[in-house]
């Protein structure tokens, strides 16, 4: 093998386990090694659990050989973004004040990849309350690009992007409710999907505040970011097994489709008033490329209303913030953040209850 452990993917090491060409505890030393090697420079994982983890992958190998069922993730390292719960671990947030709040339980995903035999060997980092596109907080400081240390690794799950792109492990928990999976991925060149509402159980045990507004139910998800597509596959297919703590849960299978003819794509070349480079023009074009030789019908769109959409986007979100995020940003949070809420509210407009319930209806 001409690859270290640490740059494999998550579908090479669970059939590398399972073929027994190497071990639980070597794919695990090597990520641990690569870690020590390389967060000090980027701080992607602020609480590591190194040691842990590595007893983990023995007791995994343990297992493995004594013939018990094991599961689809079996000894694959991945990382939890520190905004969800991990039982007997801490969820700060990016909060100082909330950095001894320790969940009494695992969020469903938690809980989904671990019961697949998936390993944490850390936590990432994320910006203050995961309200920001880039990945800084007054308790862990800043994330880095590994690409480059004057680059970006987006936000919120910029923690989970820059360790993606370090080969912390294969598999990196992050969440989106306004581009916090998709815009980490793509300053760091990686791969992800933002599930659709309801694929993934969502819940949060200790989340402060306890209620979501209707927005964060709709719109929040939980996902993977990756460095190969194969990854995100498997990956959101664990995370979405299901979760009688979430109401909006649903059943959607992932195979067995009714085969009705070829997969219709969209694809659309606008950039709603924004200049656009001509190497994402042509990045595009490769994309839709592939995908038309893979069998899909590639159907050029002229998208509808999403100047609208992205106002609506932002004068609900505004509303929520205002109601349920800026009381606790006054009491808990830098004036950073409080400054950066009041840019969301200047973006949006900050709707009454009237405009609130149309624009839900109107998404």
């Amino acid at each position: 093998m001409t690859e270290a452990l640490w740059q494999l993917s998550a579908c090479d090491i669970v059939q590398g386990i399972r073929n027994k060409t190497f071990s639980c505890e070597e794919v695990m030393r090597s990520v641990v090694q690569r870690i020590a090697d390389r967060n000090g420079s980027i701080n992607a994982i602020v609480y590591d659990y190194s040691d842990e983890a590595v007893a983990q992958a023995q007791e995994a190998d343990r297992a493995r050989s004594s013939g018990s069922v094991v599961g689809s993730l079996h000894g694959v390292p991945v990382t939890i973004k520190s905004n969800i719960d991990v039982k007997g671990q801490p969820t700060p947030n990016g909060v100082p004040t909330y950095k001894n709040v320790i969940a009494t339980d695992d969020s469903p995903v938690v809980r989904n990849l671990k019961n697949a035999g998936a390993i944490i060997v850390g936590r990432t980092n994320t910006p203050e309350f995961s309200m920001r596109l880039t990945t800084d907080n007054p308790l862990n400081g800043r994330t880095y690009n590994p690409w480059h240390e004057n680059a970006c690794p987006g936000g919120s799950s910029g923690g989970a992007s820059a360790a993606a792109a370090a080969g912390f492990g294969p598999i990196h928990h992050g969440n989106d409710i306004g581009g916090s999976l998709r815009y980490p991925a793509s300053f760091c060149g990686l791969a992800t999907v933002k599930p659709s509402f309801g694929r993934i159980a969502n819940f949060v045990p200790s989340a402060m505040p306890p209620e979501r507004g209707m927005l964060a139910q709709l719109m929040a998800v939980q996902g993977a970011i990756c460095r190969q597509v194969c990854d995100v596959r498997l990956a959101t297919q664990v995370m979405a097994a299901p979760d009688a703590r979430d109401p909006f849960w649903v059943p959607v299978p992932f195979d067995n489709w009714p085969d009705e003819g070829p997969i219709k794509v969209a694809v659309t070349r606008e950039s709603y008033g924004y200049p656009i480079h001509p190497d994402l023009v042509v990045g595009i074009d490769r994309a839709a490329g592939y995908l038309s030789d893979a069998g899909y019908r590639v159907e050029e769109v002229t998208t509808p209303s999403i100047e609208d959409a992205a106002q609506g986007w932002f004068d609900l979100l505004g509303s929520e913030l205002e109601a349920f995020m800026m009381p606790l940003a006054r009491e808990h949070g830098s004036s950073t953040i409080q400054q950066i809420f009041q840019w969301y509210f200047e973006m949006g407009d900050v709707a009454d209850a009237e405009r609130y319930r149309v624009g839900i209806k109107e998404r």
